[in-house]
């Protein structure tokens, strides 16, 4: 065991006998003084070769020489050395034993077979360079260094061990050494071990995590990954060269790709549910690797709707030596490639081109059925972002096309109830979870801080408003004058009004100018817009301030002159296409040939210039898979909910620079509790993780028949309000029924009843057919009666745009557009916005872990969840059922917690409050709840088990710190549970107390205490 403040010298000592002792490395020696030590040390690597693998001397001089050239290559940088060094390591050295001889593999290290390697190490080896530089111990492998680890004692910092390693690959210091280096460790006994390899910055050193006996965490994780097996494995399986960046896997992602192969073994498909900014794109390509190289039957494809994946994918297997690797752009092409035994990894990209609303996915699903194939090979298809809805089409597409093959499904985000029948039924069950609370606690991601914002709008002239609407809409029936406020009179249109859009606006820039991350020009923002004409207006707006050209607008719009040409209303004024089209067309000007050119820039400039490029303006686009690290603020202006919002507000979560400690979501649109019943979906297990195929497959069944039932209902009600319509049933005989005649306003008026009730009616068979319209197979109708149905809804559907043309009541709102958006600019007007949300910094899983309430509420039945009371009692037994729980920690504060829940009963006897007044009541009872609020204890008391013992030992700081200090001193591993060891520390209270029954009391609440 280390002792306080034990030297270095000591530390490495016990590191080296670790080594020798329980990892069976053999000890080289120490190295201080011994001359041209190299990162290739021939002798040792020549006996290996020579005696354990048999190699004539011919050959593994050429190898020598080949390993050497490569390493030493002063032309090239360290990254290319390394990752040609690594090919010769994992792949061979191909070499010719004489002119004209074939090529033969040396194998420089036997993977397959770790203990038949030559594992070794070297203390204080050190190396000429310009400067000379000294690593503690150098891991060699068969005489070839694979590893260095740095040691500090433990009051000095590992960083400043992991700064040592990064300043000795300066090609000043000893940059050629660490052409061979993989593993780069720096530790002390007190942090414990981080790891790195070539060129890792010191924020992205990583640590481990695993199950294990071992108390020191040094000692630990170097038993852990420097195990020869999982030495060599995280080498060969687990390591990428991925566009300039050497990457090594994460132990989330390690154990979840060695879960994936137990699945693959099984033939057996599965989800790996890995939260958002985990790294869920490097563990596809990593299992895909191995399955190609462990399976030669086995062939991939890789689904996935975003390009920036589709191209990661195909640079990643390129840079590792994979040349057979395609990128198919449409459906045939898929089925055309799985018709034939090559290639063997497939990446089939699926998303949004051309103009706006355009989706060719259904295009896609078309192509997939009328191309049916019968594939080559053993089919493991990856499905990205699995659980979106879109994809149940695909996932039923290809299952019917491709029945044999393994479904594997990758999503950032849980299944919620609604995904059950698109997604469970479709993969199976998790694989392998990795949820947000644990990114954040593992450093990974960032905590997210939350800030809600209103901006109070008013009407500055009732009497006006009316004047204004009287005057533009002459000559309009009542009906049509109705339609024109039913889609003006709008909440949309009102949170549109150019008033509140540049009260946002001034926020923004007085954040640009007071926020430490955005003020310094480290960090930048992103702004969701709820529509694209919302988003033109924020650029525009932005282009009169300080962050003109320095922000953009992404959005899925692209100009086309098509957009406009039946725009123009001859009035001198702009419509809303009109506007969004010129927009663009200023944005783009003559630099920029289409937008995908002017948004892979201004993507560019945001991720590696944030000073430069400080605002990205958007709808949709960038709010998944968008990596970003110096996006620091989420302005949303955008109702969202369940996956979409905890995606966006996930994008300011990536790790940056040291001065970037949460990612911060600024909320214009009162998203409180759906962002909190986002963020416990995604910290929480569901409910439903264990449900079997058979539970899946009855709750398909219950919505396809219920459906079913909704439609042929609506069908029903249409089809007796249009029986009384006379044969020969035309055109002509529906007018009559439904308008009289068209031209007599008594007519028209008189039928008015009937007419509303075919828009009613059809715009409900509409929804109903759209619920079961992907799946009318399934819900039981044979291909005939689904041919009739289209062919029904079509004609109710064009029945009633005749009607409302006949009747005049089908307004061209187009010429109107101008006149009502002046209405809503001019006389509604917007306050300043005001912060109103308390939460005093305090992060959401902060909030959430303190206050778990939106698991109960969301799960209420609609009851219940419809009535106020019922609601608030769930809470209030929500909030007894935490005080019970957390009452074992600290006995003494959770007795004072629950005289303030009966006063907060008391309250809940008024009537539901309103947004403002349900933020300040959550923000107080999570400060109430937060136990062990070291602002109300001494500086002394430092740690959470310090002032729950303080609480309950008479406030006495002295009793409480010594306490604490005995049961540390003396407990051991794994202490609970075991009665030897809980009596140590048993034994150790009772020379405080010297009294049995007081131990038994304050043992019971140390046992509580997770630090112990």
């Amino acid at each position: 065991m280390s002792q306080v403040g034990d030297i270095e010298r000591i530390t490495q000592n016990r590191v080296v006998k670790l080594f020798c002792d329980r990892l069976g490395y053999r000890y080289l020696g120490n190295w201080e003084d011994r001359q041209n030590n190299s990162n290739i040390e021939e002798k040792y690597l020549r006996e290996y070769l020579s005696s354990k693998k048999g190699y004539s001397d011919v050959l593994i001089n050429k190898t020598l020489f080949q390993l050497r050239q490569t390493a030493n290559n002063d032309n090239e940088t360290l990254y290319t050395n390394n990752k040609r060094v690594y090919d010769l390591l994992r792949y061979g050295v191909k070499v010719k034993p004489d002119v004209g001889d074939c090529n033969e593999t040396v194998e420089l290290i036997d993977w397959k077979n770790p203990e038949a390697n030559d594992f070794a190490i070297a203390e204080e080896v050190t190396l000429m360079g310009q400067h000379d530089k000294r690593p503690d111990i150098v891991i060699y492998v068969n005489g070839i260094a694979l590893g260095v680890l740095e040691l500090k004692r433990s009051t000095i910092s590992v960083g400043e061990g992991i700064r040592q390693n990064i300043v000795n690959q300066r090609k000043d210091f000893i940059q050629s050494f660490f052409s061979t280096i993989h593993w780069i460790f720096a530790g002390n006994d007190t942090e414990g071990l981080r790891y790195g390899t070539i060129e890792t910055p010191e924020k992205y050193y990583l640590k481990w995590k695993e199950e294990g006996e071992e108390e020191n965490l040094l000692d630990k994780y170097l038993l852990k990954l420097c195990n020869k097996e999982r030495f060599l494995e995280i080498i060969y399986y687990f390591t990428l060269f991925d566009g300039g960046v050497k990457k090594l896997c994460r132990p989330h992602q390690y154990f979840a790709v060695k879960a994936a192969q137990e699945s693959v073994k099984n033939h057996e498909g599965g989800i790996i549910w890995h939260t958002q900014g985990s790294g869920k794109s490097l563990v596809m390509v990593w299992l895909a690797k191995w399955i190609l190289e462990n399976y030669p039957p086995a062939r991939v494809v890789i689904i996935t709707d975003r390009d920036e994946l589709d191209k990661q994918i195909e640079r990643v297997f390129s840079d590792a030596g994979e040349k057979d690797i395609t990128r198919t752009r449409s459906g045939k092409e898929l089925m055309d490639y799985l018709h034939n035994s090559l290639p063997r990894l497939l990446c089939s990209l699926i998303h949004k081109f051309g103009r706006r609303d355009v989706d060719d996915f259904d295009a896609f699903i078309e192509e997939l059925k009328n191309n049916p194939t019968e594939a080559v090979g053993d089919l493991f298809i990856f499905v990205d972002e699995c659980h979106r809805t879109q994809s149940g089409k695909l996932h039923k597409t290809m299952k019917a096309l491709l029945p044999q093959a393994v479904f594997i499904g990758f999503t950032g985000t849980p299944l919620l109830r609604q995904d059950k029948q698109t997604s469970l039924e479709v993969f199976g069950k998790y694989i392998h979870t990795y949820k947000f609370n644990e990114a954040v606690k593992d450093e990974v991601v960032r905590d997210l801080v939350y800030e809600a914002r209103d901006i109070d709008q008013k009407i500055s002239s009732p009497k006006k408003i009316d004047e204004w609407f009287e005057a533009k809409t002459k000559g309009l029936n009542d009906f049509q004058k109705s339609e024109l406020k039913k889609k003006w009179g709008t909440m949309q249109k009102v949170l549109g009004a150019r008033d509140r859009l540049e009260k946002i606006l001034e926020d923004i820039i007085l954040d640009f100018n007071t926020k430490p991350r955005l003020s310094s020009g480290r960090g930048n923002a992103i702004l969701v817009a709820s529509s694209i004409f919302d988003a033109c207006r924020y650029f525009d707006l932005f282009q009169k301030t300080e962050l003109k050209g320095k922000c953009a607008l992404v959005t899925s719009y692209n100009p086309n002159t098509r957009d406009i040409t039946t725009e123009d209303t001859g009035t001198n004024t702009e419509t809303d296409k009109e506007f969004i089209y010129n927009v663009y067309t200023q944005l783009l000007g003559t630099q920029y040939t289409s937008t995908e050119k002017y948004e892979d820039d201004v993507k560019d400039k945001f991720v590696k210039e944030p000073a430069v490029m400080k605002l990205l303006i958007v709808v949709d686009k960038l709010l998944v898979g968008f990596d970003a690290p110096p996006c620091t603020y989420l302005y949303i202006d955008k109702s969202m909910q369940d996956h979409g919002l905890f995606q966006a507000i996930c994008r300011v979560n990536r790790l940056d620079s040291e001065d970037k400690e949460f990612g911060f979501i600024v909320d214009y649109k009162d998203l409180f509790k759906k962002v909190e019943n986002a963020v416990v979906v995604y910290t929480h297990e569901l409910d439903y993780d264990s449900f079997d195929s058979k539970d899946v497959d009855i709750l398909l069944q219950d919505r396809l028949k219920k459906g079913r039932e909704h439609f042929e209902k609506a069908l029903e009600e249409i089809i007796i309000l249009c029986e009384p319509v006379l044969p020969p049933k035309d055109s002509l005989a529906y007018i009559e029924f439904f308008c009289g005649n068209p031209e007599n306003e008594d007519d028209l008026k008189n039928n008015e009843t009937k007419r509303t009730a075919l828009y009613k009616l059809t715009a409900a068979l509409i929804r109903a057919y759209a619920n079961i319209s992907d799946e009318l197979e399934e819900a039981g109708y044979s291909k005939t009666e689904i041919e009739s149905i289209k062919n029904q809804v079509d004609f109710y559907f064009n029945l009633r745009e005749e009607i409302k043309n006949a009747s005049g009541e089908k307004l061209d709102t187009k010429t109107y557009e101008a006149d009502m958006r002046h209405l809503i600019d001019t006389y509604i007007v917007a306050e300043d916005s005001q912060i109103i949300s308390d939460f005093e910094n305090q992060t959401l899983l902060e909030l959430i872990e303190k206050l778990d309430l939106s698991g109960a509420i969301d799960t209420l039945p609609p009851g219940i969840k419809n009535n106020p009371e019922a609601v608030a009692e769930t809470i209030i037994n929500n909030i007894r059922q935490k005080i019970i729980q957390e009452s074992l920690i600290d006995p003494a504060y959770f007795e004072e917690m629950s005289k303030l829940l009966n006063e907060i009963i008391k309250e809940r006897r008024a009537q539901a409050q309103d947004y403002k007044t349900y933020l300040k009541k959550i923000a107080e009872l999570a400060k109430k709840v937060q136990s062990g609020n070291a602002g109300q204890y001494s500086p002394n008391l430092k740690t959470a088990a310090q002032r729950h013992l303080y609480n309950n030992l008479g406030k006495d700081e002295d009793l409480a710190l010594g306490v604490d200090a005995a049961v540390r001193a003396v407990k051991k591993s794994d202490w609970r549970g075991n009665p030897a060891k809980e009596n140590e520390i048993k034994a150790e209270l009772y020379k405080i107390f010297n009294d049995r029954q007081e131990v038994e009391r304050v043992f019971s609440i140390v046992r509580q205490q997770d630090e112990y």
